[in-house]
């Protein structure tokens, strides 16, 4: 009997539960206006896959939450949308303008209205959290986004958003949350001190400056890195008590840094990383007891470091990165001598206004010296080829035949037609390679004296495709010359072609080419052609030395090793997505992701598109056999991602794989680990990275590992979205990093 009561009692619970239910559930029915503004919205993003199972039938308000999409609803109206795409983004692009950016396959298409989707967005009229992240918005931000009036928050992140952020923006005054990072963004900042309420402002990955934004100094998190500012840094800081989060890494700031920002009473993330910052930390300075972070590294600072920043400091939380200054109490290996930061301060020193105003003078001398020279030559010239052309007309047919009969004799010629235009290159495919010399086709003599002709002594190895050899260019560089036999004869258009694909091997995240040389021995029996590719040389070696080398293993802990797989994820991307026609079966493995000196993963030995070495055949460039092609390409896409999953796999135990066996074994106990409890996946996890990652982002980037080391090929997950996982588990990092949690020195 008394069983029977509790399960009575259970049951009226129950229905007394779903009764109160009920009602909620009726309530929340969005009007028939703002279920027509979502379906145009999602016409005008162009039906993106995460809004693609949107029927008649949806009801919006009790769709199940994603990290992709989420609407919430309060008295029938549309309160938060967010809606995280899978497009690309302009990370690692140098900074295009309006008047040369074009769509392209990472953006919505040219028939995109950027005025048309806010003036339909901002009819929620309601909205209070609106996230657009990922999804391809290009255009120039409209002026209309004022009417977003009861705005809180506003993510147009990782987008194509160009020029300057219109002064309308200031009009939102509820906002609290301002995020336009990776973007296209450039000039300069409205004055944002009108939005009192703003706590957060990340404008990161953008071309803003020079000036530093003017802020109400009630905000938490500024994040400015990666831009164009250049100025001293703003003594107005010192008012922001309340500022937990700066980030103004990778700009221009010049001059000494102000001794108040490590002590600001709130801050506890600090980066002025990659920046002109000199002189000498004040030895007395105090550091912020919330202070968790700090990165000072790669500017021109001297002297030592404060003592509340140093090794051997007692606040032991701290995490300081401070390498490659010019400090005399740190690691000499990893900072320059005292002489490179003297010269650069110097060379970084803005002018006076006399020197400004001198300067100007001699400037508009010197143009209007060469502006009429320039007038003279041009009359000049135009004289010379009317008698030049009228000469041509008579003797032309002799120099024809004079110079088919030279060639004729000739057994080896070096190209020497530039093979890439660089302005038929696209804009964000040059603008990737930062940092490297324009791409150039070299002579043979070049390559010759660059590898001291050939000598056995500077071959590096032997692979599929050909000899690496280690060279030096004239202007001292170091660089890597792969040479490839081709052993049929190609047509001249058909080398071109595959020379052009070659010039676009150019990314942050890939060993870039940087040029090459063809050569054609005409009366070789059986050699048609060499191909020489000149690659940047990256001398810090592989992840597979870091992950082994004991000492340089304690560098590379969770969030060092998540920034290098995301990278290798990228460069992979590139090659499949960047260029056309991708570049598949790509050879990924630790020893091939190499490491430049700030850790930036960089893609060797992937695979050099040239032309087939069987008679008959010619590569896909050519249109030839497509079908077969595609297939054979899906196969080598997964085939990419099962690789990053072998090498994320070791990213994670930190133990190398050198047998199928040993990554089955390894497989199955993260998948049992994954399944049991959260102490058991930690203790699999390498013990080099305990107590430097978040719990999530390491569960994260396991499952994701999972599914790309899955069986079926066709159950493995794209490229776009295995880094789309690892970006999300990086964020997840950042936010427990930015808490305090991670307490690893380097």
């Amino acid at each position: 009997m008394e069983k029977l009561k509790v399960v009575a009692l259970c049951m009226k619970i129950f229905t007394v539960i779903l009764v109160l239910m009920v009602p909620v559930s009726i309530g929340q029915t969005l009007s028939s206006s703002e279920i027509r503004i979502l379906f145009q919205v999602q016409k005008l993003l162009e039906y993106p896959q995460v809004l693609q199972g949107w029927t008649n039938w949806t009801n919006f308000c009790y769709l199940p939450y994603s990290p992709s999409l989420n609407i919430v609803c309060l008295n029938n109206r549309v309160t938060e949308l967010t809606i995280v795409g899978n497009k690309s983004s302009p990370a690692h692009f140098s900074k295009l303008i309006s008047q040369k950016f074009s769509p392209s396959q990472q953006t919505l298409s040219a028939n995109f209205d950027i005025d048309a989707f806010f003036t339909t967005v901002t009819k929620l009229s309601n909205l209070k959290v609106l996230s657009l992240v990922s999804l391809g918005l290009w255009g120039s931000l409209p002026s209309k986004i004022s009417r977003f009036w009861s705005l809180q928050l506003l993510n147009i992140s990782s987008n194509f958003i160009y020029g300057e952020i219109p002064q309308e923006i200031t009009s939102l005054k509820n906002l609290t949350s301002l995020v336009l990072a990776d973007n296209l963004l450039n000039g300069s900042v409205p004055d944002l001190k009108r939005l009192q309420l703003l706590q957060e402002l990340n404008l990161g990955g953008n071309h803003i400056g020079p000036k530093f934004p003017s802020l109400a100094n009630n905000v938490q998190r500024i994040i400015l890195g990666n831009n164009s500012l250049r100025s001293n840094i703003p003594l107005g800081l010192n008012k922001f008590d309340q500022l937990k989060h700066l980030d103004i890494s990778s700009n221009m700031f010049f001059g000494a840094a102000p001794s108040f920002l490590f002590s600001l009473s709130s801050i506890e993330y600090l980066s002025l990383a990659r920046n002109q910052l000199s002189g000498v930390l004040p030895l007395n300075i105090s550091c912020s007891a919330k202070l968790s972070f700090l990165d000072i590294s790669r500017n021109l600072f001297i002297g030592k470091l404060p003592s509340c920043i140093a090794s051997n400091s007692s606040n032991r939380n701290l995490t300081v990165i401070s390498s490659w200054n010019c400090l005399s109490d740190a690691n000499a290996k990893l900072q320059h001598p005292f002489s490179f930061c003297h010269k650069e301060a110097v060379a970084v020193k803005p002018p006076d206004k006399s020197e400004k105003q001198e300067s100007n003078t001699k400037l508009r001398v010197i143009l209007g010296i060469i502006g009429g020279i320039m007038g003279i030559a041009a009359v000049l010239g135009l004289l010379i080829l009317v008698i030049r052309r009228r000469s041509t007309e008579k003797t032309g047919a002799q120099d024809s035949k004079y110079e088919r009969s030279i060639a004729d004799k000739m057994s080896v010629r070096s190209s020497s037609k530039r093979a890439n235009d660089s302005r038929r290159v696209p804009q964000t495919m040059r603008s990737a390679a930062i940092g490297l010399p324009p791409y150039r086709v070299f002579s043979l003599e070049e390559i010759e004296d660059a590898t001291n002709n050939f000598d056995p002594k500077n071959l590096m190895g032997e692979g599929s495709q050909g000899q690496l050899y280690k060279g030096c260019l004239t202007d001292g560089s170091i660089v890597l010359v792969k040479c490839i036999k081709l052993k049929q004869r190609h047509l001249p258009q058909s080398l071109v072609q595959h020379m052009e694909v070659l010039s676009k091997l150019r990314h942050l995240h890939l060993v870039s080419v940087l040029g090459h040389c063809i050569v054609t021995y005409q009366d070789h029996p059986n050699t048609a052609s060499t191909v020489f590719i000149v690659f940047e040389h990256i001398s810090n070696g592989s992840l597979h030395e870091y992950l082994t080398d004991s000492r340089k293993k304690e560098l590379l802990k969770w969030p060092q090793r998540m920034a290098i797989v995301i990278g290798a994820a990228r460069g992979i991307q590139f090659l499949h997505t960047g260029i056309a026609p991708g570049i598949f079966g790509n050879n990924l493995k630790i020893d091939n992701i190499l490491l430049d000196e700030v850790l930036t993963a960089k893609l060797s030995g992937y695979n050099i598109p040239m032309p087939s070495n069987k008679r008959g055949s010619e590569s896909p460039l050519n249109g030839q056999d497509v079908s077969n092609h595609l297939g054979s390409m899906e196969d080598a896409e997964k085939e990419d991602v099962y690789q990053l999953g072998v090498i994320l796999i070791q990213v994670i135990t930190g133990k190398p794989i050198k047998s199928t066996r040993e990554l089955d074994e390894l497989k199955l106990e993260l998948e049992k680990c994954l399944a049991e409890s959260p102490s058991k996946l930690r203790g699999a996890a390498d013990p080099s990275v305990r107590g430097t990652y978040a719990y999530d982002s390491l569960r994260t980037t396991v499952e994701i590992t999972m599914n790309c080391l899955c069986k079926d090929s066709a159950r493995r997950p794209s490229i776009e979205d295995a880094l789309w996982n690892l970006q999300y588990s990086i964020q997840v990092q950042e936010g427990w990093t930015s808490s305090g949690n991670l307490n690893t020195h380097i």
